[in-house]
């Protein structure tokens, strides 16, 4: 029975079954960039990853978080961009030609004692909307960085039909060892989807150091490719009919409770 605060219409039903899309066995691109101060070297420099990912027969390519400005609540307001204001305000967008812009949902704030302490929400505000891309490789999930620590929004992907979920994120020197690979792990394996994730490469001397180890996580838990701290390009294959083989040997969607937990898809829920 349908509990009153969540009636059975606001249930998520199993994974929007989406048509297959043109390509279903590809190469992603993680590119894990060193960023300076330089805004334009930045931009030049994430180019030039992107051209020498494709040269490498990526159909997909990944960018870090915040490629384009150093990682500080002093460098969001100066480095930003207005970006319908058009290409001459825009130069990161400008060269990223057509692109898919998606905001971050959950705001990182920490604070360790002794260890780090960060809060986005001083510069930033949150973003509103889930957001998949409907593409020539699949369709694609995005979250960013703190996104990814929240179960929730992944299950949504999953049952909107996202076959891949891509999390540019810049963890950091205390979270990154204990928590990234075990996110990545925990969010694949959950849902049954593909996982890739590309961070910033380290500076010990930025004022905020990031852990690295873009990585690509397949839908069984399985670490398909990842990298040091390093500045790096990594080519990695995606293979989208091992979604089904592992959700038929592991029918997770069948088996779920819908009569004791849900899952409430707001957006849906109101379009109705």
């Amino acid at each position: 029975m349908a509990s009153s605060f969540y009636p059975e219409k606001a249930r998520v039903p199993p994974a929007v079954q989406t048509p297959a899309p043109p390509i279903t066995k590809f190469k992603i691109g993680l590119c894990q960039l060193k960023v300076s101060a330089d805004k334009e070297k930045n931009i030049l420099h994430a180019r030039t990853a992107v051209e020498k990912a494709a040269e490498k027969g990526a159909k997909l390519v990944v960018l870090p978080e915040i490629w384009n400005s150093p990682y500080s609540n002093d460098s969001f307001p100066v480095y930003a961009e207005d970006i319908d204001a058009g290409f001459d305000a825009s130069p990161s967008t400008a060269m990223l030609s057509d692109p898919n812009i998606n905001w971050e949902i959950h705001l990182f704030d920490i604070d360790i004692p002794g260890k780090i302490t960060f809060k986005e929400s001083m510069t930033l505000t949150a973003g509103e909307t889930p957001t998949t891309v409907d593409t020539e490789v699949g369709r694609i999930g995005i979250g960013i960085c703190y996104d990814i620590r929240f179960q929730e929004l992944a299950m949504l992907y999953a049952a909107r039909g996202a076959q891949l979920i891509c999390y540019p994120g810049a963890f950091n020197m205390t979270t990154g060892p204990l928590h990234w690979e075990l996110l990545q792990k925990s969010r694949a394996v959950d849902n049954q989807l593909y996982v890739a994730t590309c961070s910033p490469a380290r500076d010990a001397a930025a004022g905020y150091v990031a852990w690295g180890h873009s990585t690509l996580v397949g839908p069984f838990g399985e670490i398909l490719a990842t990298t040091e701290h390093d500045e790096a390009i990594l080519i990695s294959e995606i293979d989208y009919s091992q979604i089904e083989l592992r959700r038929t040997n592991l029918p997770l969607e069948k088996q779920r409770r819908g009569d004791l937990y849900q899952l409430v898809d707001v957006q849906r829920l109101d379009s109705e």
